[in-house]
């Protein structure tokens, strides 16, 4: 690859798949897979990413990653002495940016003190908690395996285990929940002081348990009053909203999911990872391919022997579905991405958006700009039409 066209190429990731958890919770679409509280096979997961990142990495280039993410699951379920290990194999495969973000996702219940430290130490310098909700009726309802004074005590065994930047995830608009739980949850999140908040509203995907049986949830009514208390709430506690369901403390907003919402790039390992990579062809045209990973964990471990390799499938993203695909993440940014990007990413000219957007921007969903691609108040809170104007446009 010439060295004109690695610039062209976006910024690069990394995500880690770990699929495995305690128990499989009824709302979680993810690829997770039961595993009770056995021992987990460390040794030979650690030496399929490893085998899957090798041929993965012509898809680099010369790039640096500019962030980790490692999701599950319940990536917390391994020890800090396989996350030593993998790191520093991942370090001598790829350039890590000076200023790399890597984060793993914990859940509380899961790991204890001297986890926190021997996190820290192999490398990792973000936590994210999946704590859900503070309350008993709504953790149960939930499936959840912690309470709430075990995601208090997790989140401080975290801060004296060295970590200084730490997500906390709530849920609202659970089984029973009114603004004031609603409100509860908030503020005890934030007596923890974290460094960002994700606080995102329950919904109820398909091959879910709750889907299949779907519990009671808040009227319309109660879910807008809830969103209205709990934005100001934040905003007053000093987080401001960058994205849809995020919320940060300047300087703190995830550069793992900037990516993502950017489009950048980013590669996936482990079982049922997915991964984006853009490039250029020979015909100078800009080119999108997505890649999926075996999902099942047995499958993915076997992979190893298999002369056809971790990849499941993949597929190129067809030009005329690129503008979808940019604005389905650029536009749950709050302040929306550079004009610039737009033809930096779809290969599209400027004149092409603006035809695309400009029923939205009569709608009050969109602002009427010409060097951004925005949002309104009124955009983020439908996104789903937003979207439906530019794949119809």
């Amino acid at each position: 690859m010439t060295e004109p066209m690695a610039k062209r190429r976006p910024p690069l990731s990394l995500y880690i798949h770990t699929p495995w958890c305690v128990r499989k919770c009824p709302y979680c679409d993810f690829n997770s897979h039961e595993s009770g509280r056995r021992a987990l096979p460390e040794r030979d997961y650690l030496a399929a990413l490893l085998e899957d990142l090798d041929q993965d990495l012509p898809l680099a280039g010369e790039r640096e990653l500019v962030s980790i993410f490692i999701g599950g699951g319940t990536p917390s379920l391994l020890s800090p002495e396989f996350y030593q290990t993998l790191l520093s194999a991942i370090s001598a495969r790829l350039a890590f940016a000076a200023n790399i973000e890597i984060t793993m996702e914990a859940n509380p219940g899961t790991t204890e003190y001297h986890a926190f430290s021997g996190y820290r130490a192999a490398g990792i310098n973000r936590l994210s908690f999946g704590v859900q909700s503070f309350q008993r009726a709504q953790l149960k309802a939930l499936g959840r395996i912690h309470d709430g004074e075990e995601a208090v005590r997790a989140v401080e065994q975290a801060r004296a285990g060295g970590f200084d930047n730490l997500n906390i995830d709530l849920m609202h608009g659970l089984p029973g929940q009114t603004p004031a739980l609603a409100l509860d949850d908030l503020e005890q999140a934030l007596a923890l002081a974290p460094e960002h908040l994700s606080w995102y509203q329950l919904t109820l995907e398909p091959n879910t348990a709750f889907y299949a049986r779907p519990p009671v949830l808040p009227e319309e009514d109660t879910l807008y009053d809830i969103q209205e208390l709990g934005h100001r709430c934040l905003e007053q506690a000093g987080l401001s909203r960058y994205e849809i369901s995020a919320y940060a403390r300047p300087g703190h907003e995830s550069r793992h999911n900037l990516n993502y919402w950017t489009f950048g790039d980013y590669l996936g390992i482990g079982a049922g990872a997915h991964g984006k990579l853009s490039d250029v062809d020979r015909q100078g045209r800009w080119t999108i391919e997505r890649r999926w990973k075996t999902r099942q964990p047995e499958a993915y471990l076997q992979r190893r022997w298999d002369m056809r390799g971790f990849v499941a499938g993949k597929r190129e993203v067809p030009a005329d579905e690129l503008p979808l695909e940019f604005c389905m993440n650029a536009l749950r940014l709050t302040e929306g991405v550079d004009a610039a990007r737009w033809p930096a990413h779809t290969g599209q000219p400027l004149g092409a958006l603006q035809v695309l957007l400009q029923d939205s921007v009569k709608k009050g969903l969109l602002q009427e700009t010409s060097n951004r691609l925005q949002p309104t108040p009124q955009g983020l809170l439908f996104l789903n039409e937003l979207l439906a104007d530019i794949s119809n446009g």
